[in-house]
């Protein structure tokens, strides 16, 4: 088995990269085994167990792979949350899964970040949280290796997206559509709100929305697929608040 493992590293050094035992949950080594790891070969997993000797300059690494995070902060936009974290080096990264809680709710998963495997050199990591309602928001990544050990980073401080303090209808976009776009809006107290596409006659075309709704930012979809080219005019009552914009459909 020396000769094997020998070779096999060897082949590895040569080609100036590490290879790492990555998928297997544990290696035992018979008894009497002389294990000789040359530079720039590792042996990870789980549980590395050497009924013998072991020498060389790589290592043997048993356990949880270590990320080093030397970074991890958030920055929010209206009710966006943008997630920055970066990494020193890391060992058998398979990647992070982004965890945000809402006060007083439990920790719900946002997304799947791929990580760089192992690497000696920083990497950064970017991820948008959007369309947010108003509140507070805790966000944490479990950091996962190939081997299905993990460990957690916090966010040091919680978000705050905050109520709007206006109502606000946005101009579609993209703008011309060709066939759908979106419409922001926005409301600063819980109200019914109707928003309502109509042609250049009047005529109503279709209703985008017409329910209660909390505080808080939405968006919502137009679709033109079933209608002509041209321009539209779409309403915004909220109560007593009224917006009207235009949009123009091309096909």
């Amino acid at each position: 088995m020396k000769e094997v493992l020998i070779l096999f590293i060897i082949f590895c050094s040569l080609l100036c990269c590490t290879y790492l035992f990555a998928q297997q949950s544990e290696i035992v080594y018979d008894n009497n085994s002389q294990i000789e790891i040359l530079t720039g070969a590792d042996v990870c997993a789980d549980i590395v167990t050497v009924n013998g000797s072991f020498s060389g300059s790589g290592t043997i690494c048993s356990g949880a792979l270590p990320v080093t995070l030397s970074l991890f902060n958030a920055s929010n936009e209206k009710n966006n949350v943008k997630l920055y974290w970066k990494t020193e080096n890391e060992l058998n990264n398979s990647g992070f899964q982004v965890q945000r809680r809402a006060e007083g709710n439990d920790w719900v998963i946002v997304t799947f970040v791929q990580g760089n495997g192992t690497t000696n050199e920083p990497a950064e990591y970017h991820y948008t949280d959007a369309k947010l309602m108003p509140g507070k928001y805790f966000y944490r990544l479990k950091q996962t290796d190939y081997n299905g050990n993990y460990e957690y980073f916090d966010l040091a401080l919680p978000v705050i997206i905050s109520k709007p303090n206006e109502y606000r209808l946005s101009q579609s976009y993209p703008n011309p559509s060709n066939p759908k776009c979106n419409i922001d809006y926005q409301v600063p107290e819980n109200i019914n709100v109707n928003i309502s596409v109509y042609d250049l006659l009047g005529k109503l075309v279709t209703v985008l929305v017409n329910a209660k709704k909390d505080a808080g930012i939405y968006t919502i979809e137009f679709d033109g697929t079933n209608l002509s080219s041209g321009t539209y005019i779409y309403s915004f009552t909220a109560g007593q608040y009224k917006e009207v914009k235009k949009l123009i459909l091309v096909k």
